[in-house]
């Protein structure tokens, strides 16, 4: 087994719980770890086998700056679904982070973990 990851992949979203964030969008950045057997596509060097962190990307993006949330916690849960439903990830890790939400902190956010690591 292998763990693919993409960091720090960063998109534009609506979220937020003040009126004045449901008006505006703001960055907010992933990290995601995915479990991915990686024999059959060491040993074919064929991308239909490997889990394509470019699709996963992709899907990420256009999730999250499609819909609108109040909660970190409900756009990452909804997050880990897509990834695991549409490319057959059968285990993750994923960082949300918010940057600038808290004054005094870089950054906050949510880490969640789902599915078995086999």
């Amino acid at each position: 087994m292998a763990i693919v990851f993409i960091e720090e992949l960063t998109v534009n979203s609506c979220i937020g719980v003040y009126d004045w964030e449901k008006r505006i969008r703001q960055k907010l950045i992933f990290d995601i770890e995915m479990a991915w057997p990686n024999s059959e596509p060491a040993a074919t060097d064929d991308i239909t086998k490997a889990l394509d962190y470019s699709e996963v990307s992709a899907a990420v993006t256009r999730f999250a700056e499609s819909r609108k949330f109040e909660l970190l916690e409900a756009m990452i849960e909804q997050i880990a679904e897509l990834i695991m439903t549409t490319f057959g990830v059968k285990w993750l890790k994923i960082k949300l982070s918010k940057p600038g939400a808290v004054e005094n902190a870089r950054t906050v956010g949510v880490i969640i973990e789902r599915g078995q690591k086999i």
